[in-house]
């Protein structure tokens, strides 16, 4: 359970600027942390929206996000048979959805082999508890227009692109339809990031302006040649230390500006606390108020 916190409490985040409402001074002072280092607390982001509370990447998840006032939240993007593309995380339905009892002959229930009609059709939200019953999986078209409507922001990862080729350009694209690449979406709302090198790289060639990441852990030896396409470099948890996250730090990324570091997925007080004090500017989270109180 959540306690909805004041005010007050709501606007104290000090990282890559997670307050709910943005103005100038704030944008400001966001750019200035990104450029010369972290500020006070890691920034704290909603993996998969509040998903500890609510069914993942759902508009339940992201609003009770918004609701616990948390403005960054992290989505999984992927591409249905006629080329929709759809929030989830898994590549097949199964998990999250009744898909088994809707078409029960089509296992093991990918992604790429259901339309996005038959997808809206799907109950995602009863797997979680029956209070969430007749959840939908959003396309990436509504959460944007959810997202927006809360005054959030967004950490977009792009699911197993070696699936779907050319997903970076579709994103893009749908990214451009809904007003999220003027500027500033770009400058003050938008990391786009995967676990796939080449997609990190496609999505900074195709548009050089938006800030990007690498979900993963690289070889320090290796972390000049990621500094070259991406903003940062988001590790497990359980891979991170305070020598890598130093090393991270000592390189600029594709902006010229110090490479950032989030990590995932950090569930518990004594794991925010762990990896705050091996200084990262970022945790990704289920359960973002324990780690919000951990780190304060």
């Amino acid at each position: 359970m959540y306690v909805r916190p004041a005010a007050a409490t709501a606007a104290a985040f000090l990282g890559a600027g997670a307050l709910l409402l943005q103005g100038p001074a704030t944008e400001a002072a966001e750019a200035a942390a990104q450029t010369a280092g972290r500020h006070g607390e890691p920034l704290v982001i909603a993996h998969r929206g509040a998903s500890a509370y609510a069914p993942e990447n759902t508009f339940a998840a992201i609003d009770l996000a918004a609701d616990m006032g948390f403005a960054w939240v992290e989505n999984d993007v992927q591409r249905t048979k006629d080329g929709e593309l759809v929030v989830v995380h898994d590549d097949s339905l199964a998990r999250t959805t009744d898909v088994e009892q809707r078409f029960p002959g089509r296992a093991p229930w990918k992604i790429k082999d259901f339309t996005a009609a038959e997808i809206a059709t799907l109950d995602a939200g009863s797997w979680f508890g029956p209070k969430w019953a007749g959840a939908r999986v959003p396309t990436l078209k509504q959460y944007l227009n959810r997202v927006d409507d809360n005054g959030q922001k967004l950490l977009l990862e792009i699911k197993k692109p070696e699936t779907y080729p050319g997903i970076e350009k579709d994103t893009l694209r749908v990214l451009r339809e809904e007003g999220w690449l003027d500027r500033r979406h770009v400058k003050h709302r938008l990391v786009i990031q995967s676990f796939g090198a080449d997609s990190v790289k496609a999505v900074h060639r195709q548009r050089p302006d938006i800030t990007t990441g690498f979900l993963g852990t690289p070889a320090v030896a290796d972390l000049p040649s990621y500094a070259a396409f991406t903003d940062q470099i988001n590790p497990t948890h359980t891979s991170v230390s305070a020598e890598y996250v130093a090393a991270v730090h000592r390189l600029k990324g594709a902006h010229g500006k110090r490479l950032w570091i989030s990590t995932w997925t950090v569930n518990d007080a004594a794991g925010a606390a762990r990896v705050d004090g091996f200084g990262v500017d970022g945790i990704i989270t289920n359960n973002p108020d324990v780690v919000r109180d951990a780190v304060d």
